[in-house]
């Protein structure tokens, strides 16, 4: 037998090595194995996700793919290959969460914020076992949030904000002991919250403010005990009571908001000894007393203790925050004056003290050491008395030329000097009226190339209006009223593209009236009144669009022109416009202008004659008429082509044959509405011929194609049925279902209703519950063009005399005539020009040219307020529209219930009318990205009946819109800090 001889040394030292680099790249290959394994699941899961989600655009790149792995995905985090992390974000979900989500097995963080999903609290999550972090925030989630929420015991972030949570916080929320971050803001929630959430020691920040619903309690004491604390946020939640002292103790505090509470007592001394506070909001909460004055929060950034009832100085030590950036102090009772330090602080860019008692002069370094974008301390004189409580003394220099400041607000002072002959870039907004400014205004003027908005009403200002002052091409408000100007109005006036109102009323100007004020583009408002001017009215301008004109008291001669007089034939405002003008006459009798009588001899030849040449004239006039209309029925048979939309039941001629006067019901810029019966069953439409000239304006024509291809393919109850159109070589004619009840703007604001059938006067009154089915009508189908069309619709001239009545008050949107479609949803659209109506524009149209259906909302929110305020969407005087004079009914304090219109029976209603009113305050916000969407309107309107409000026991329990409108807040209201007067910024 062979011998068996063992294996050489080197052999044997090296075996164990090779068996173990075996073993190695044996399980790495199992490794691998298994990782691909594991993401080949993966995809199959996110795959099948999109899928459940009916494929959505913004997750087209979610394809299978040789060339890269899902983890490259920007949706996807992944750790050792597995998923760890879906932030599906503002991705336009309408689908409820699949229980195979939690087949990623890995997954710890799941953010679906920002779409739409619908549904209960989704419990298929309680399978995903590794979850950590859990945001489903703005959303439509509904109902309770379940009582065993705690099975999600790993969670250490939770946030449910702004949805439709309702009854109670659960108490097993508190089991969730990891919890760092708690967000509860912004829901339903009609009951209670646990105060055991407070005994959460591990928590950083909890949100549960803007709960106007729940049951009102007392700020628990035991809150203080959270030692962990950086951010605590409880506004608008009904709290009543003192803030505990105990505060103090609350050492990592960063934020804290205690705001739109009835809170009661002063404001803890001990509140400003906390080191790390930089943001404390206690606005609007009735607090007392002064001010603390012992502050040794060095890192304070942002204080707000508005509107409140504070009385003494402001503190001088806030003069050495170096880091505060805003302060907010209006709407007290403060007294002293304005420590000169604050004005030296480095980074201060927004400074509000109007609204108090404080007197003294504005110290001089504003707005030289601070990138200063907002002052407004107007007001401070409550009594009237410039001289003895206003401010007093020169604007400093420093804030006329502070780089960043972009709105000056100094009206209702004492506040003297003369205006600068230089001007910060960037102002766009002077407000200066009620003050004692004097001087003339300088011609260097024109270098104020940003300028859009110039009030300095009732002051002492000298000279003429000078020339450079037209030069300006972003100026839509100049007034300049109640001053001591004179000489000739300016003539070259071509710069003025943007202009809407021009108030020189009340001051000592002579000369005529140029006749190129005709030609500005879109003024509205003309105010010449109380002046020296002489002359004729040039006849241009009765070419403009005017919804206030008063050239009263002067001296103006001849005879007023046609356009005007027809104006005030059917507009009652235009009676007394030319009053107090002796050489004035007109061939009205009504009008407050003598009546024009020619000087022809009043002999008997000629009372003989002129019965006969009148009734001549009436004959050839009949003839005229017969013939005229027996051509236009020629030409109109000769080329008319009906094109359908609906089922019809009469025919072309069935309408053409009644284009007469007697059947006109109304008429605007782009031509003649009619109200025709079509057949012997009664059955009527409403007929909007756009034009009768020998060739269509091309503007006319693309609003002819516009509503054509748009209303032509619209089907909705809460949209008007367009029912055929007619072409014809010179008219364009739109046929249309008739509506009883015209518009909305007819009930809101006409005083005088006539019914449309028998003429007789009609005054019902439009009660709440009509208008609140108008308003979730009106937005039912503007939600319906936003999301369910395709491409979604933009109608951009939102507005009530745009919202159409049936006989049962159903509200139906019309006029599509400068509608435009988007590319997809959320996506801008280019325009060419600004389309819309004085009152309605959204702030955007200012300054870009790109917009999205965020404009339709801000317009629908000015609906919203004519609604429930009765007031017109273009204001009543000079200064604010209504979107301004809503913001400061609020500011000033006062109940909403003052706001409402008188002729609402509102006591039954005050719930659902201040829910609205809100709702319109919300959607007027100045950033587009801030307004609400129209599902989201649409929900709130329909909850809005649901809301059981207690009647305001006091003023201040009103005002809880007001931190959208006044707070520099980074947080969860969409506060969008309200822009000053926004309506006029355009």
């Amino acid at each position: 037998m062979p011998r068996l001889t063992s294996s050489p040394p080197h052999i044997r030292f090296f075996f164990p090595f090779f068996s173990y680099i075996s073993c190695v790249v044996f399980l790495c290959f199992l490794s691998h194995a298994a990782e691909s394994q594991i993401q080949d699941q993966e995809l199959q899961v996110l795959l099948k996700l999109r899928q459940s989600w009916q494929d959505p655009s913004s997750l087209d790149h979610w394809v299978a793919s040789n060339s890269s792995s899902h983890c490259a995905w920007p949706e996807i985090k992944c750790q050792e290959g597995s998923i760890t992390e879906l932030n599906l974000v503002n991705l336009n979900i309408n689908y409820s969460i699949p229980p195979f989500i939690c087949d990623l097995k890995n997954l710890t963080k799941l953010d679906l914020s920002y779409n739409n999903i619908p549904g209960e609290f989704p419990t298929v999550l309680y399978n995903c076992s590794k979850l950590v972090y859990l945001d489903l925030s703005q959303n439509y989630f509904e109902g309770p949030i379940p009582s065993d929420i705690n099975r999600l015991a790993g969670l250490q972030v939770l946030i449910l904000a702004a949805n439709s949570f309702s009854f109670d916080v659960p108490a097993s929320i508190v089991r969730l002991r990891r919890l760092r971050i708690l967000h509860l803001y912004q829901s339903e929630y009609n009951g209670t919250f646990p105060e055991e959430i407070f005994g959460l020691s591990n928590l950083e920040e909890l949100r549960l403010g803007y709960n106007d619903k729940f049951v009102p309690s007392q700020l628990p004491q035991n809150f203080t005990a959270l030692k962990k604390l950086r951010f605590f946020s409880m506004p608008q939640t009904n709290l009543f009571g003192r803030i505990p002292e105990t505060v103090s103790n609350m050492e990592a505090l960063e934020h804290l908001d205690l705001g739109l509470n009835p809170l009661t007592g002063e404001i803890p001394g001990s509140i400003f000894a906390l080191k790390n506070l930089r943001m404390p909001y206690m606005d609007l909460t009735n607090v007392v007393g002064s001010i603390p004055q012992a502050v040794s929060a060095a890192n304070l950034s942002v204080i707000d203790l508005s509107a409140n009832n504070l009385i003494g100085n402001i503190p001088e030590v806030f003069g050495k925050l170096k880091n505060l950036y805003s302060l907010n102090l209006q709407s007290n009772r403060l007294s002293g004056g304005i420590p000169e330090d604050i004005a030296r602080l480095p980074a201060l860019s927004d400074v509000r003290l109007s609204n108090n008692y404080l007197r003294g002069t504005i110290p001089p370094d504003f707005g030289k050491f601070s990138p200063l974008r907002r002052f407004e301390v107007a007001f401070n004189n409550l009594t009237a008395r410039l001289n003895d409580n206003g401010f007093t003394g020169n604007v400093p220099g420093g804030l006329w030329m502070s780089r960043n400041l972009t709105a000056l607000i100094l009206s209702g002072n004492g506040l003297t000097g003369e205006l600068p002959k230089e001007l910060s870039p960037n102002l766009t907004r002077i407000e200066m009226s009620n003050n004692k400014f004097f001087g003339e205004i300088p011609s260097t003027v024109s270098s104020w190339r940003n300028l859009r908005v110039f009030i300095a009403n009732n002051n002492l200002l000298r000279g003429t209006v000078p020339t450079e002052l037209t030069q300006l091409p972003f100026l839509t408000r100049l007034l300049l009223g109640q001053n001591k100007l004179s000489g000739n109005l300016p003539t070259d006036i071509v710069s003025w593209k943007s202009l809407i109102t021009l108030d020189l009323s009340h001051n000592q100007l002579t000369g005529p009236i140029p006749s190129k004020f005709g030609s500005v583009p879109v003024l509205t408002r003309l105010d010449l009144s109380e002046n020296q001017l002489c002359g004729s009215i040039p006849p241009e301008i009765g070419l403009l669009n005017l919804t206030l004109l008063n050239l009263s008291s002067n001296s103006l001669s001849g005879r007023v022109p046609s356009k005007l007089e027809n104006d005030a034939l059917e507009n009652a405002m235009f009676e007394y416009s030319l009053e107090n003008n002796p050489g004035l006459c007109s061939s009205y009798s009504f009008m407050t202008p003598n009546v024009c009588n020619s000087q022809s001899r009043s002999n008997f030849a000629m009372i003989m004659v002129l019965p006969i040449a009148a009734a001549m004239f009436v004959l050839l006039a009949l003839l005229f008429i017969i013939r005229a209309s027996r051509k236009k029925m020629d030409r109109f048979d000769s080329t008319p082509k009906l094109t359908p939309f609906q089922r019809l039941n009469f025919t072309e001629r069935n309408i053409l044959s009644e284009l007469k006067d007697e059947n006109v019901i109304g008429s605007g810029a782009s031509g003649k509405v009619y109200r025709i019966m079509v057949n012997s069953s009664g059955d009527t439409v409403a007929v909007k011929r756009i034009s009768d000239n020998q060739k269509l304006d091309q503007n006319l024509e693309k609003q002819f194609s516009a509503e054509v291809e748009i209303l032509g393919n619209l089907r909705h109850i809460n949209i008007i049925k367009l029912a055929c159109c007619i072409s014809c070589e010179n008219s364009k004619i739109l046929v249309y279902e008739y509506m009883e009840n015209r518009s909305l703007d007819y009930w809101l604001h006409k005083k005088e209703r006539l019914s449309p059938v028998s003429g007789v006067a009609n005054n019902m009154i439009l009660d709440w519950p009509k208008r609140l089915q108008i308003a979730r009508g009106a937005a039912k189908g503007l939600c319906y063009m936003h999301n369910d069309c395709s491409p979604p619709i933009i109608h951009r001239d939102v507005k009530s005399s745009n919202i159409l009545l049936d006989s049962e008050f159903n509200a139906k949107i019309a006029d599509f005539g400068v509608a435009r479609m988007l590319a997809k949803h959320g996506e801008a659209v280019t325009l060419s020009g600004i389309a819309g109506s004085a009152g309605y524009l959204a702030p955007e149209y200012a300054h870009t040219t790109k917009v999205n259906e965020k404009i339709d909302v801000y317009s629908f929110g000015v609906v919203l307020l004519e609604l429930t305020t009765g007031r017109e969407a273009k204001g009543r005087d000079e200064d604010m529209c209504l979107v301004d004079w809503a913001w400061r009914h609020i500011l000033d304090g006062k109940a909403i219930s003052d706001a409402i219109d008188e002729e609402i029976n509102h006591d039954s209603f005050l719930g659902e009318i201040s829910s609205v009113f809100k709702l319109g305050i919300f959607c007027t916000v100045e950033r587009p990205s801030k307004r609400p969407p129209m599902k989201k309107v649409v929900q709130a309107l329909l909850k809005c009946s649901d809301r059981l409000y207690v009647v305001e026991q006091t003023s201040r329990r009103n005002l809880d819109v007001a931190p959208l409108l006044a707070n520099p807040r980074h947080e969860e209201m969409p506060p969008s800090a309200r822009p000053l007067h926004r309506c006029n910024t355009y």
